[in-house]
């Protein structure tokens, strides 16, 4: 027997017990529910194998990653007090011992670097927010603002990949993945998890980001996020060659679709069948993508509310007016990502870009969902990987500074789709380094997000290597129910 024929053997024996110890049970089902349940999947409310735990407050999510780690401290967590302690050195008490990167391990001394920005109170709840995001501190009262985040991770390559995918280590699925593979697609012409990545106006320190970060993992590749290019052809090669029509392109899929079915009978793998989905998607993808694209049919009062960056192709203003307009045709999950907010100097010449960057999107995103009926089925977030320090890196004046990274405490928000707009969660001690009061951890941010999507993460799994795999891992992980609207 060849080793070919033996993998066959063994291999596809394996397959048959594993994905068939449910077979019965499943053809019981669809016989009681009959068309009920096909009817159900066909609508997007039923992932593969599996229904929704409860009620889901919120259907989309658009997650805004700001790369690099945006500084509480100069943007939503105000400490006054800090102004008397200008270029003191940071108490051995607060830090504690604190594990350094090496960019600020080598300092002799930690100078605190207060906030050179104003802040004023906004809201029925006094939030307090920074001077440089006017826009979004009227939106307040529509965010829950999580004033204590805290993570295990210090640099950024561990600290992006923990925050997508609830581990440090690469080759886990992301929380884009986890959504598609759960609740399933809502539309038959554009991908279930779509990636943008938006361009800053500023590039001084630019992070490394990649398609690890919106990969599938152990799921099944149809899972993975679909990057669209911010210039030209969101997709490349989209569009058929000179030469080839429509009608032909029909023909080849299909003469490939049998090469690939002939495949599946002899080895039994279902990427195979992703691979087939994958082409089908893409076709239909011909005509939807150009449609999707032509943001020049928005009427002047997007723009208004937008800014007029949203009519340049990569701009963050352009990226959250396509991610309005993939959530309004059916995608469950946009991640986009805005890098250059690693401010290890230069704080005052870089933050105001990066804010006039989002605040003006920011609230024209929310208010054009909420116009078209989409903000309460839509959860928002924003937020980075960690946040950064109160002591300076580098060289310190009162107009200029810079921050480290910073782990133990950063300020994330939510907004829509179940989040309890108008409230402010956690508290840190008076120098934005520890927190002192309801702490939220990366894994109950996902048990918290994965719950308004109407997902229990400690009963929502994935059979891989012997384990049943969680978003929030094994470690304890709670939903922070604070947070949602009641």
């Amino acid at each position: 027997m060849s080793l070919f024929d033996d993998y066959l053997r063994y291999e596809t024996r394996r397959q048959f017990f594993g994905r068939g110890k449910s077979a019965l049970g499943c053809a019981a089902l669809s016989t009681l529910l009959g068309r009920s349940l096909t009817r159900a999947a066909e609508q997007g409310s039923v992932g593969p194998g599996r229904l929704p735990h409860f009620p889901a407050a919120a259907k989309h999510v658009i997650y805004l990653h700001m790369v690099g780690g945006p500084s509480q401290i100069d943007l939503f967590d105000h400490k006054p007090e800090m102004a008397k302690w200008y270029d003191k050195d940071l108490p051995e008490s607060v830090r504690n011992g604190q594990r350094l990167t090496t960019m600020t391990s080598g300092q002799a001394r930690f100078p605190i670097a207060p906030s050179k920005y104003k802040f004023t109170q906004h809201g029925q709840a006094g939030m307090h927010v920074t001077e440089l995001l006017p826009e979004t501190a009227r939106c307040v009262d529509d965010m829950c603002f999580i004033r204590s985040m805290h993570t295990d991770t210090i640099n950024h390559e561990p600290a992006i990949c923990f925050m997508q995918t609830g581990n440090q280590i690469t080759g886990r699925p992301c929380i884009g993945s986890w959504a598609s593979y759960g609740l399933g697609s809502m539309n038959e012409n554009l991908p279930t998890f779509v990636v943008l990545v938006a361009e800053p106006t500023n590039k001084e320190q630019i992070q490394a980001i990649s398609a690890r970060l919106w990969s599938s993992g152990y799921l099944s590749g149809e899972h993975a996020g679909v990057s669209f290019r911010s210039v030209g052809d969101p997709i490349l090669y989209i569009k058929n060659p000179p030469g080839v029509s429509s009608d032909l392109r029909r023909a080849q899929l299909d003469g490939l679709r049998a090469l690939n079915e002939m495949n599946f009978k002899k080895v039994g793998d279902q990427e195979i069948h992703t691979r087939i989905q994958q082409f089908e998607m893409a076709f239909r993808m011909q005509s939807s993508v150009p449609e999707l694209n032509a943001v020049s049919g928005e009427p002047d009062s997007t723009y208004k509310l937008y800014g007029e960056e949203a009519r340049k192709p990569g701009t963050f203003a352009y990226t959250t007016l396509m991610a309005r307009r993939l959530v309004e045709r059916g995608v469950r999950f946009v991640q986009v990502y805005l890098n250059n907010w690693d401010h290890h100097g230069n704080v005052g010449g870089r933050l105001p870009m990066q804010c006039k960057d989002v605040d003006r999107a920011t609230y024209g995103l929310i208010q054009d969902l909420k116009a078209r009926g989409l903000f309460d089925q839509t959860l928002i977030i924003w937020g980075g990987e960690f946040g950064r320090t109160i002591y300076s890196q580098g060289g310190l004046s009162k107009d200029n500074y810079g921050r480290d990274h910073h782990p133990r405490c950063f300020t994330m928000w939510m907004a829509g789709g179940g989040a309890k707009g108008g409230t402010i969660h956690g508290m840190t001690d008076e120098f934005s380094y520890n927190i002192v009061a309801d702490p939220v951890s990366v894994h109950d941010f996902h048990a918290t997000v994965l719950h308004l999507l109407g997902m229990d993460h400690e009963r929502f799994t994935y059979r891989h290597q012997g384990l049943d795999q969680r978003l929030t891992g094994v470690e304890p992980a709670r939903v922070v129910r604070e947070l949602l609207r009641s």
